[in-house]
């Protein structure tokens, strides 16, 4: 299950919509081993397509590395869909490197650009297969000792 605070999946979501018509790409980052996703990063993408997402090189070499000197991972790898419903497509597939990542997708199909409906759904892709999970959106975080996310109103 991917467990988010609202704060970062209205983010996620806003991205989506500002960049509709194109697809929107980033990631969130957390603490390594935590499964908590805590920060933000959109990211540009180098295809500037409808119907396609690529993280620029340089941006994903410098907002990795970031992520390493902050002992950080990937924690949820987000893209949108823009015409389609959100379920990663074949490409998106073979592109899934992170087997401990979320890889979140949102389809602004219905709303396009404008506030309305969107799909927001998470799978888990190791080796080729896809899982979906559930998604759980709490208001905010807090540590539980064991360091596990806790959902706190």
């Amino acid at each position: 299950m991917l467990t988010i605070d609202q704060a970062t999946h209205d983010a996620i979501v806003a991205h989506a919509r500002e960049d509709h018509p194109d697809e929107a790409c980033g990631v969130v980052a957390g603490p390594v081993g935590s499964d908590r996703p805590a920060r933000f990063v959109p990211m540009t993408n180098a295809e500037r397509s409808p119907t396609f997402f690529r993280f620029d090189p340089q941006e994903q070499f410098r907002v990795w590395r970031e992520m390493d000197d902050r002992d950080e991972e990937p924690l949820v790898i987000y893209h949108s869909h823009t015409s389609t419903e959100a379920y990663p497509s074949r490409t998106d597939i073979s592109y899934a490197a992170e087997p401990g990542a979320h890889y979140v997708v949102v389809s602004t199909r219905e709303s396009g650009s404008d506030d309305g409906p969107v799909e927001f759904r998470s799978y888990r892709i190791i080796d080729g297969v896809v899982t979906e999970e559930e998604v759980r959106v709490v208001p905010t975080y807090a540590l539980a000792s064991e360091g596990e996310p806790t959902p706190r109103a």
